[in-house]
C-alpha cells in the first residue's frame, strides 16, 4: 500500500472511530441539518446526496457506495426493526419462537420479547453487523414502542423497556462509531440519551393509517403530546429532533405546507407517501 492510499485508510479509520461521539459534542442545530428516507427498492443515489443523513430499507438489496472522502454526505442509515419482526425478513427464520410475543396485525410482524437473554447478541450478530459490514455507517431503530401492544402491567413494561436499553446499548458497544437515531423511545433516553444522535417521530401533523390504508390529519390530542415529547427532548438532551409525516405524493401543496409546519417549530422535515416509497419533502443539504 502507497504512502498516500495509507494516509487515506487512516483518515477514513479515524473518521469512522468518532462516529456518533463528535455529533454528541456539537449543538443540535450543528450536527444534523437534513435526512431523507427512501424504502423503494432503487434509491436515487444523486438525490440522496443532496442530503446529511439518508435512511434506507436494506432488505431490498441496496450496498451504500464507498465515500470517496471522509466525512462524505449522504450517511448511509439502515432501517432497523428492533420490536417486531416481519416474516419476510432473512433472518426471521432463525428467532426462537419463544422470543416472540404476540403480534402486530396491522403490519403482520412478530413483536419480540425483549426480555429473551439472547436478543441483543442475536441483533447485533445476524442484523446490525451484516450491515456494518455493507458500508452502512448509521442505524434508524424503529417500532421501540411494540412492546406496548403486549406488555399490560407496568412491571412488564418497565421489563421490555429494561431490554431495549440492552439491545441498543449492545449496538454502541459493537460499534461505537456507529450513529443511532431512534424513531420514538422517548422512555427509554434517560438511560441511553449520550449515545443516541438523534430522534425522529412520525405524524406530528399528518400521518398514514396502515390499517385503512388511508392519509389522515392528527388529532390536536396527539400533536399536543407528541409536541410535549419533542420539548423535553430538545430541553433535557439537545437532540436534533425528526418529525416524519406523510402526504398524498400528488398533494405536493401538503408536503410543502406541512413541512414548512414542521420547519417552523425547529424540528428537521420529512414527508413522503405513506410507505416511504419515493422521494419525500425535507431539507437539503445544498
Amino acid at each position: 500500500m502507497g504512502r498516500l492510499a495509507r494516509a487515506l485508510v487512516c483518515v477514513v479509520s479515524a473518521w469512522l472511530a468518532m462516529g456518533r461521539t463528535a455529533l454528541a459534542d456539537t449543538d443540535p442545530a450543528d450536527a444534523l441539518h437534513s435526512i431523507a428516507f427512501f424504502y423503494g427498492e432503487h434509491p436515487p443515489v444523486d438525490e440522496l446526496a443532496r442530503y446529511d443523513a439518508a435512511v434506507i430499507e436494506p432488505d431490498h438489496g441496496f450496498v451504500p457506495p464507498p465515500a470517496i472522502v471522509a466525512p462524505s454526505k449522504p450517511i448511509w442509515y439502515a432501517y432497523v426493526s428492533v420490536g417486531e419482526v416481519h416474516p419476510s425478513r432473512p433472518y426471521f427464520g432463525a428467532i426462537p419462537p419463544g422470543w416472540l410475543h404476540g403480534t402486530n396485525d396491522a403490519w403482520q410482524s412478530s413483536i419480540v420479547d425483549q426480555t429473551s437473554a439472547g436478543w441483543p447478541a442475536f441483533l447485533v450478530d445476524q442484523v446490525v453487523a451484516p450491515l456494518w459490514r455493507e458500508g452502512y455507517r448509521g442505524f434508524f431503530l424503529d417500532t421501540l414502542d411494540s412492546y406496548q401492544l403486549v406488555a399490560t402491567t407496568d412491571a412488564e413494561r418497565a421489563a421490555q423497556q429494561a431490554g431495549l436499553v440492552a439491545v441498543i446499548r449492545a449496538i454502541h458497544k459493537r460499534f461505537p462509531g456507529a450513529y443511532l437515531i431512534l424513531n420514538r423511545g422517548f422512555e427509554l433516553l434517560p438511560r441511553i440519551h449520550t449515545i443516541v444522535d438523534a430522534v425522529a417521530f412520525e405524524s406530528l401533523f399528518r400521518g398514514w393509517d396502515q390499517g385503512r390504508r388511508s392519509y389522515v390529519v392528527v388529532s390536536p390530542q396527539d400533536h399536543d403530546w407528541l409536541l410535549d415529547q419533542a420539548r423535553t427532548v430538545r430541553q433535557r438532551y439537545r437532540l436534533p429532533l425528526v418529525s416524519i409525516d406523510y402526504c398524498d405524493p400528488a398533494d405536493t401543496a401538503c408536503a410543502r405546507d406541512t413541512a414548512t409546519q414542521i420547519r417552523a417549530l425547529g424540528m428537521i422535515p420529512w414527508v413522503a407517501d405513506g410507505g416511504l416509497q419515493t422521494m419525500g419533502t425535507g431539507n437539503t443539504a445544498d
